[in-house]
């Protein structure tokens, strides 16, 4: 088999699809979906999200400096699309998609407690890249459904169903492990 060249673009793909909720100085609130959205830190936990500047939520991310990332199972699939595809402008994508929206621990933006994880974020940088700007946040506070922790502390982010998207379409993420990190090189 030989590679074939392909014009460049943005095929780093399967990337989580995640619906990220704000809220602007008045109280008015947004969900909108992101799909370029990454892990850039451990210590202190950071990550990043990439929007749109036309994005009603880019207003209200830069105005207050405050998101949550709210990261759904497959079972809100349709909800996700959704909220890609309508603006917050024009439509109550909160009212419209039915989410139970819950009060933060640290943030001043509500999450979405039908999503199994949800991530309160404070912007440490934006950055202007062409089409998209990059918001750079500190991960403050993480909330999960208690069913995910067994009993010795373990996050099973695997009973999630967790929804990835990629190079256009969605689809779950298979459930069965092949393997955990450092398995390549642990001694038997």
């Amino acid at each position: 088999m030989s590679k074939v060249s392909f014009k460049a673009g943005t095929l780093l793909n399967p990337v989580p699809v995640v619906l990220v909720s704000s809220k602007n100085k008045e109280g008015k609130i947004n969900v909108f979906t992101v799909a370029w959205a990454g892990t850039i830190c451990t210590k202190p936990p950071m990550l990043s999200i990439s929007v749109r500047p036309s994005r009603l939520s880019y207003e209200y991310i830069k105005e207050t400096l405050e998101f949550v990332v709210n990261i759904p199972s497959v079972n809100l699939t349709k909800k996700v699309d959704f909220c890609g595809v309508k603006s917050g402008s024009k439509f109550d994508k909160i009212k419209e998609c039915d989410f139970n929206m819950k009060d933060s621990e640290i943030v001043n933006v509500p999450y979405i407690d039908n999503c199994p994880i949800s991530l309160e974020c404070k912007v440490k940088d934006i950055i202007p890249l062409g089409s998209h700007d990059l918001f750079t946040a500190e991960i403050v506070n993480v909330l999960y459904d208690d069913n995910l922790m067994d009993s010795k502390g373990k996050l099973h982010l695997e009973k999630a169903n967790l929804l990835c998207y990629n190079h256009g379409e969605y689809y779950g993420i298979d459930k069965k492990r092949l393997g955990t990190f450092g398995f390549s090189v642990k001694k038997k």
